[in-house]
């Protein structure tokens, strides 16, 4: 019994800990996700994309693409980058002269 006690109970942590990265991991996507979304509008309108509210340290990158802004959100390295996972999202907003 306590050999199998002993082989178990890191088997039953690593799949723990496994399962609050991804949801931390979500978490942080929709977070970003919201940021990108609220940046990209604030940059279609000419105004500066960093004025959303954005996490400390988020690299943000600004992409025309004709009749629509993308902005891309690189968040700054937190608990998953330990393992290699960067957390990023993407959102593009119609440019607000497009449609005359």
């Amino acid at each position: 019994m306590t050999a199998e006690f002993a082989i178990a109970t890191p088997v039953v942590l690593a799949c723990v800990a496994l399962c609050v990265a991804v949801v931390v991991g979500a978490a942080a996507h929709a977070g970003l996700a919201a940021s990108a979304a609220s940046a990209a509008r604030l940059a279609a309108r000419g105004d500066d994309p960093g004025g959303a509210e954005l996490p400390a340290g988020t690299a943000v990158s600004v992409e025309p693409h004709g009749s629509t802004t993308c902005v891309k959100l690189i968040a700054p390295e937190g608990a998953l980058s330990i393992i290699g996972v960067r957390i990023s999202a993407r959102a593009c907003a119609l440019d607000e002269g497009s449609d005359e």
